[in-house]
């Protein structure tokens, strides 16, 4: 006799239909052998209903069928079933065995049969089909870009087990999924087809189509019960969900249901900031309108207004009542404003914010709590009370660093301003991130400090510093035209290396590296120019101080235009070779945000019958520019270099020489009559201006002043604005002898010097040609080409992140600028500038370093000219952030 013990379950839900399916368990006879029971004799008519009311039986052979890969004694141990063993039919036993083989969720059918009985022994069969595997995948409706991040998501991998609940989850989450990003009309359907071959093992493949439709757009936001606040800043204060503005760029209208969310506790917000504390939503409803766009309609409560009124501190010791009040900066009779009062207390936007919090966190209370409780209502005046648990001071016990597989110890702790034993400050928690953030070592978005084993009875906290190591060495091989011929460029850029290493075989992975030193190989060349420079610096001189030591060293030669054949003239050349020592300490006042920066740098110009510039006439001589800079600057940017997102950057710089004129015995001023009597289109005339020149310019004297400042603010999220003011001034001691003909300001452009190198400083200003923007020669009425003495320039640069993840960090760019030079002050006019704007994008990879371009329009004439610029395109290349 062979009897049925089983039901057959045709599809696996995995869930309750598998459990109501083992209770309800039920001994059902094959139709023929329950016509032959007609016929049998009475005792086998007396054991089948025996079988009926559930009878004992000891297992005999077990055997397996079906079409599955796994082996019979596999599936019999996972049953729980086995030889010997006393079961009841039916009974609990095989209940439990089928129950264990569904949750497996490796089967797509179960069943078990009693294929023989003898005596009290009864022989069971074990029939199954596995669940088919995913042979292969086909999405339709998604970018190629986007599927690997879908497949990872949904984890739809060649070889899953395809079930019925894999394919329900995978539809729901891809609907939801694109539902948040503003497809509310997400429809996915999910085919399988099933693998005929001679591969016994069952699969199926799997067409994913997604259709995901139209972005649902906002046409209008209507609101009602309110009459306090306007529609127009209700939904100013709705920051994620806005209606549809085609002069908007920011912030395109969709819905997103997250962000609505989000937005409707945020109009509450509003009316909480407005004193309102009672408002409320009474209720929200979407309306799909004929146009497939929606309309939001919101009706609010607003409640009525409320005054603050008595504000009392409670438990604090280390704080007086007075000081805490000037913190919380509220006063008895202010509007009511839950928000601002919330930020006084806790600013979770502002971790380095002027709160009570953190005055408490600053100054050891890491363990404190401050709650504030409204104590009476009376009259809509809200009396407060600021419960203070203070609690331990606290002090660290260990602190460490995970992470730095690459950079040595002791170049990360030099920068950890926690130490062990030392009483917890936040502030130096934040600092710390800062300036790991800012060595450039590590990704500054990964930087994360962990609060490990907090104890407050014994006031003690770990702290556990996580960093992410990314490629801080450069390397710049590349090719282009510019400047009427092919330029080639090697450079090497090491930002953490390691001198003390350079013997040491093991440390070349590929170089030595860890110590924190920068060192900088580059070489350029093109048919009218060759440049060769070196520079190291090591950050902390000694290992004991932040005394920043650096040298460079600099050879460069360039060839005059032959304007007949179009090539370089070489036998007209300039050559400047430089050296350069600098020290830069860290100050303590009036912050530790401050550097002092100083420099002794020697130039010899080398010309070599160079008689190309209308400023010196000597085109066989030299010059030499010995001179010393001293620095103050003042950098407290938020974390991560590339991309700023608060704080701000200034420097001024005075580059002085020593006035030569005052002790070397040359009468100048008779040099000079002498000079502006000369007539310079006489060949002898000539010769005697270029001595008198040589003598000029044999030892260069000047004073040079610039001053830079940028600034960070964060207008919404990672949008950031980024203003900046330039300002530069070279000067002569002596007025007969003249400001120098080198170190002038060039404006206009990439700000790359590309191969125009005698000691000019070099200016961006975009939508204008390279160098463009000189000031004019009173005698051609032309642009002068030779520069200007004064310069000043203003920047507004809208900045907007598309990624910041270590292996490349892009962000887009909006700019507005525009600059000035002139040679005299006496002509001098700061906001007669000229005028630009236009778009870019930069991308930072560690291997490369800094690359962009912008396309900027320029407003203004060039000098000398009538109509404006227009469009330029500016290629980007290594240019500082």
């Amino acid at each position: 006799m062979k009897l049925l013990l089983n039901i057959k379950k045709e599809n696996d839900d995995l869930g309750k239909q598998v459990n109501n399916l083992a209770n309800t368990l039920t001994l059902k006879p094959r139709l023929k052998y329950t016509l032959a029971l007609l016929f049998l004799i009475t005792s086998i008519s007396i054991k089948a209903q025996t079988y009926n009311q559930g009878s004992k039986y000891t297992l005999g052979e077990i055997s397996v069928s079906g079409n599955t890969s796994f082996n019979d004694q596999t599936i019999i141990s996972y049953s729980g079933l086995r030889k010997g063993k006393e079961i009841t039919i039916p009974g609990e036993e095989i209940a439990n065995a089928i129950k264990k083989l569904w949750n497996s969720k490796l089967f797509s059918d179960i069943e078990v049969y009693v294929t023989r009985t003898e005596g009290d022994v009864a022989y069971l069969e074990i029939k199954l089909s596995d669940l088919p595997q995913l042979n292969l995948l086909k999405i339709n409706g998604i970018k190629k870009g986007k599927q690997e991040s879908i497949i990872k998501d949904t984890k739809l991998n060649k070889g899953v087990k395809v079930t019925e609940n894999l394919i329900t989850t995978t539809k729901n989450f891809l609907e939801k999924k694109y539902k948040k990003d503003g497809f509310l009309n997400t429809k996915v359907h999910i085919n399988t087809i099933e693998v005929k071959d001679s591969i016994p093992t069952a699969r199926v493949n799997m067409v994913l189509n997604v259709d995901k439709g139209e972005k649902v757009k906002i046409k209008d936001i209507e609101f009602s019960g309110n009459n306090i606040l306007s529609d127009k800043k209700l939904r100013q204060a709705m920051k994620g969900t806005k209606k549809i503005n085609r002069l908007r760029i920011y912030k395109r209208s969709k819905f997103i249901d997250s962000a609505y969310q989000a937005d409707l506790g945020n109009i509450v917000n509003k009316y909480k900031e407005n004193g309102y504390r009672d408002a409320r939503i009474i209720s929200d409803s979407v309306i799909v309108n004929d146009d497939k766009t929606i309309t939001l309609k919101i009706a609010v409560n607003e409640g009525e207004l409320y005054t603050f009124g008595d504000i009392t501190f409670i438990g604090n010791t280390v704080y007086s009542n007075e000081y805490l009040s000037r913190v919380l900066r509220i006063n008895k009779g202010d509007t009511y404003n839950g928000v601002e009062l919330q930020k006084r207390i806790a600013d979770d936007t502002k971790p380095d914010g002027f709160d009570i919090t953190n005055q408490y966190q600053n100054n050891g209370y890491l363990f404190s709590t401050i709650n504030p409780v409204e104590v009476s209502a009376d009259n809509n005046v809200i009396d407060i009370e600021v419960r203070i648990s203070e609690g331990k001071p606290a002090y660290f016990n260990k602190v460490s660093v995970v992470g730095n597989d690459k950079t040595n110890d002791h170049v990360v702790y030099r920068e950890i301003r926690t130490r062990p034993g030392q009483l917890y400050s936040k502030a130096n928690v934040v600092r710390t991130v800062r300036e790991l953030g800012q060595l450039g070592f590590f990704d500054a978005q990964e930087i994360t400090p962990n609060f490990n084993n907090p104890n407050p009875n014994e006031g003690t906290i770990d702290m556990e510093y996580s960093v992410k190591e990314t490629g801080s060495s450069q390397i710049e091989l590349q090719g282009g035209y510019g400047g009427g011929g092919f330029i080639g460029t090697l450079g090497l850029s090491f930002n953490n290396f390691s001198i003390k290493d350079i013997f040491k075989k093991d440390a070349y992975k590929p170089i030595p590296m860890g110590d924190g030193q920068k060192l900088a190989l580059r070489l350029q060349a093109s048919r009218f120019f060759q440049t060769y420079s070196f520079s190291f610096s090591e950050p902390w001189l000694g290992g004991k101080r932040p005394v920043q030591f650096s040298t460079s060293i600099s050879h460069t030669k360039q060839f005059a235009y032959n304007y007949q054949t179009g090539n370089a003239d070489k036998n007209q050349s300039f050559n400047i070779t430089g050296i350069t020592l600098g020290l830069a300490k860290r100050l303590t006042v009036p912050d530790d945000y401050f550097t002092l920066s100083q420099a002794i740098s020697f130039q010899r110009y080398d010309l070599n019958n160079y008689n190309i510039s209308r400023l010196f006439t000597f085109g066989d001589g030299y010059s030499n520019n010995l001179s010393y800079t001293i620095g103050l600057s003042r950098n407290n940017t938020s974390v991560d270099p590339i991309y700023p997102t608060g704080g701000s950057k200034f420097g001024v710089t005075a580059k002085l020489t020593l006035p030569y004129s005052l002790f070397n015995t040359v009468d100048y001023k008779a040099l000079k009559e002498e000079y502006d009597e000369l007539d310079l289109t006489d060949s002898n005339d000539y010769a005697r201006a270029g001595e008198i020149d040589q003598e000029r310019f044999k030892w260069l004297e000047f004073y040079k002043v610039n001053f830079k400042g940028e600034w960070y603010t964060q207008v919404a999220k990672d949008l950031v604005l980024r203003p900046l003011v330039e300002f530069g001034f070279l000067g002569a001691y002596n007025q007969d002898r003249g400001v120098i003909p080198f170190e002038r300001y060039f404006l206009g452009g990439d700000g790359l010097a590309n191969y125009s190198l005698d000691g000019r400083e070099v200016i961006q200003l975009r939508g204008y040609p390279n160098q463009s923007l000189t000031p004019l020669d009173e005698s051609t009425g032309q642009a002068s080409n030779d520069g200007g003495t004064i310069y000043n320039k203003f920047s507004l640069e809208l900045r907007y992140p598309v990624t910041l993840k270590a292996s490349a960090k892009i962000y887009a760019l909006g700019f507005l600028e525009g600059g000035v030079s002139y040679n005299d002050f006496r002509d001098y006019n700061p906001f007669n500038i000229k005028r630009s704007a236009g778009l870019g994008v930069r991308i930072f990879m560690p291997a490369f370093g800094l690359l962009g371009i912008d396309f900027g329009h320029g407003f203004d004439p060039l000098p000398g000219q009538t109509v404006k610029n227009g469009w330029e395109t500016h290629f980007i290349i290594g240019q500082q952030f």
